[in-house]
């Protein structure tokens, strides 16, 4: 017998090993054949999972949408959409027969409704300036969506208004004289020129008649800055009498500068506005508890400060009065469902590198509901006993979960991606703390190379998040993925420095005014821990950032020599030139100050220490940035090879802040990783 045993034990640790050799690291082409899950909608009776798919089409250069279902207790798919074009948005009909969605398989972008037992399926919409995030009205005979309209036509009846708007958007594409007149900020937005639309929302019969413009005039009804935007920004009132939105700041001609979000509702036969909120920094994403009495919504506290902590809010209708449910809970309130008996909403908050999803009672009690990794758009079933949320790690992307909502027996309802994944080695990243300015505890990220041999040292490559009030989080990317960089043979560190989020509010702020103070103290004593590991070649070390990223990689360069080379993707450099291109000036007024009012204001700008650079930059922008406009990389560019630094320009005509057209990614990835062989290898 004990013979026997011992033979077994042989075989399988040969099987295994025999399984393990069979296994590759990951490559860039899994990037593109990886599908993309997002959006988890669970239908009214708590059976059926909506969801959707993006599958990538290299050689069109774009990422097919559709949509899917999945049983919320398990089982296998089933594809509800399956058009060439982009099917996203799903959202259940209160009967839950039908689900409506946002298509442009027609040519625009409008709302279809398909019925989900037969397939057949409807064209709400035909707006001329399409049609965007269809929700639906208690009594399901009504969708509200919105539309980037011109606002001077936005009073007259809807047939007419739509006429005007796009006989002046016809003339403005037919044209071949393509000057822009601007008398006002913001005129343009990150990618997009704002052409002096506003996005406004509308209410149509699900048979698409009698649509009309519920929020008329010169003011934003959906926030036109991700900053702001969560999820879906407007709802229906329980009676389905009135809707709730975010507006943008006024008097209009400070929007550039000023975070004041407000709280309206609209009264949907007369039209009267309401405003239910005065506080002077941002207030938004509303939604009204079922039983009505509440509106719930997120909102920050300082005015001007778009990184401040998002707060969970609760207007009482009656009463008129407003309080927070989460002035002891120090991290960031994100998007947020109520419960169906109206006394607990479900969030998803970062904590230290991870994204929990939290419980947040009416009165104020926040419990933890599901832990571990990525998790987000959380669902509460009718009965609050089961859990729905997108769930991903440094790992894994994106698939759907399930959980009690106690946050017991978490499982995947999807794994569209473990054929892939099967046949590829990952490293399990280290989660590690390091002393940081001033004695503070700061977290970093080790992803180490598959098949990683501690007897064995590795070049490393050290990145700086962006943001800067971000934080490289458990979870996966097609941007920036660490896995897939470790798996080119480095060792990949990502620290969480002064200026993260999810650590508490104080070490948020404590980056403002001090890009290269406290910060740069953090990112070099991560250099400083990495040094000491046995496995890291310290002859042989790199670093790359983006955005707060990318300044940090022009900081580095001015203050130490310590990197064989430096990656630089939509790097500020110059902030006295970047304050009078940027769009959204209260980011660099909050950072900075005011270039006027402010006598150090360029204090911590790279520019000022080029006399001091000497090692080889890659750097990479995109000419449709508009936050950190293209002259950044350029300025940059020019100045290494005024000195005779080894440097190159990767330059983008067709993409923004970030790469996202499937070529232009490939293009990216082929360029950063030959560039890191030339000095790493």
């Amino acid at each position: 017998m004990k013979r026997n045993i011992q033979f077994i034990v042989l075989f399988l640790s040969i099987m295994l090993a025999l399984q393990a050799q069979t296994k590759r690291p990951l490559q860039l082409e899994d990037m593109f054949n990886i599908k993309r899950v997002s959006d988890p909608q669970l239908s009214p009776d708590g059976k059926t999972v909506a969801y959707v798919i993006g599958v990538v089409d290299k050689a069109a250069n774009r990422t097919n949408t559709d949509i899917w279902l999945v049983p919320a207790v398990g089982g296998a798919s089933t594809q509800l959409t399956n058009s060439p074009k982009a099917d996203r948005h799903p959202r259940w009909s209160p009967d839950g027969k039908t689900i409506a969605f946002e298509s442009n398989r027609n040519g625009s972008l409008q709302i279809f409704t398909i019925n989900v037992a037969t397939g057949e399926t409807n064209q709400v919409t035909n707006i001329s300036s399409e049609a965007s995030g269809a929700i639906w009205s208690p009594d399901g005979k009504q969708l509200a969506f919105y539309s980037a309209v011109f606002p001077e036509f936005s009073d007259k009846p809807y047939a007419d208004a739509d006429a005007l708007n796009k006989q002046k958007q016809d003339a403005r594409d037919n044209t071949k004289m393509k000057a822009r007149v601007m008398t006002k900020l913001l005129y343009r937005h990150w990618d997009s020129w704002v052409d002096d639309k506003r996005q406004h929302i509308f209410v149509v019969n699900t048979d698409g008649t009698n649509p009309r413009n519920v929020t008329p005039g010169d003011r934003d009804a959906v926030p036109p800055s991700s900053t702001f935007s969560t999820g879906d920004d407007f709802s229906f009132s329980p009676d389905g009498k009135e809707i709730a939105y975010t507006a943008t700041p006024i008097p209009v001609h400070e929007e550039s500068w000023s975070t004041n979000h407000d709280i309206l509702t609209v009264n949907l036969s007369t039209g009267e506005k309401k405003q239910i909120t005065t506080n002077l920094a941002a207030d938004v994403f509303p939604q009204y508890s079922p039983n009505g009495k509440y509106i719930a919504y997120r909102a920050q506290s300082r005015s001007g400060f778009e990184a401040d902590r998002w707060q969970l809010m609760l207007y009482d209708r009656t009463a008129g009065t407003t309080k927070s449910l989460t002035t002891k809970f120090d991290t960031n309130v994100n998007e947020f469902m109520w419960s169906a008996d109206s006394k607990t909403l479900y969030t998803s908050a970062e904590e230290k590198a991870n994204t929990p999803l939290w419980s947040v009672g009416i009165d104020g009690t926040v419990k933890k509901a599901f832990d571990g990794g990525n998790n987000a758009e959380a669902n509460i079933s009718a009965d609050g006993k089961l859990l729905v949320f997108t769930h991903q790690t440094m790992s894994r992307p994106v698939e759907i979960w399930s959980a009690n909502s106690n946050g017991t027996n978490g499982k995947a309802l999807t794994n569209v991606n473990n054929d892939i994944f099967s046949h590829v080695e990952m490293s399990e990243p280290e989660y590690v703390w390091f002393d940081g300015a001033n004695g503070t505890k700061v977290q970093m990220w080790i992803v180490k190379p598959p098949f990683f041999d501690g007897t064995k040292k590795y070049p490393l490559v050290y990145w700086v998040h962006g943001g800067p009030q971000g934080a490289f989080g458990n979870g996966w990317s097609f941007r920036w993925n660490q896995q897939l960089w470790a798996a080119q043979g480095y060792v990949v560190a990502l620290p969480n420095p002064r200026g993260s989020t999810g650590f508490g509010q104080q070490f948020t702020d404590e980056i403002s005014r001090d890009w290269g103070g406290k910060v740069f103290t953090d990112v070099m004593s991560g250099v400083a821990y990495m040094e000491k590991q046995s496995y890291v070649d310290v002859n042989k070390m790199a670093a790359a950032g983006a955005s707060y990223g990318g300044y940090m990689m022009n900081w580095l360069n001015g203050h130490t020599d310590k990197f064989k080379t430096l990656i630089c993707h939509d790097g500020v450099y110059n902030f006295s030139s970047m304050y009078g291109v940027t769009e959204e000036t209260w980011f660099d007024e909050w950072e900075h100050g005011i270039p006027w009012e402010t006598p150090d204001y360029d204090k911590f700008s790279p520019h000022r220490y080029a006399q001091n650079f000497k090692t080889p930059m890659l750097i990479i922008h995109g000419e449709l940035d508009y936050r950190v406009p293209v002259g950044e990389g350029f300025s940059l560019f020019t100045t290494l090879q005024r000195k005779g630094i080894p440097s190159k320009l990767l330059y983008f005509p067709d993409e923004g802040h970030w790469v996202l057209k499937p070529q232009n990614s490939e293009m990216w990835h082929i360029t950063v990783f030959d560039w890191l062989k030339e000095y790493l290898k």
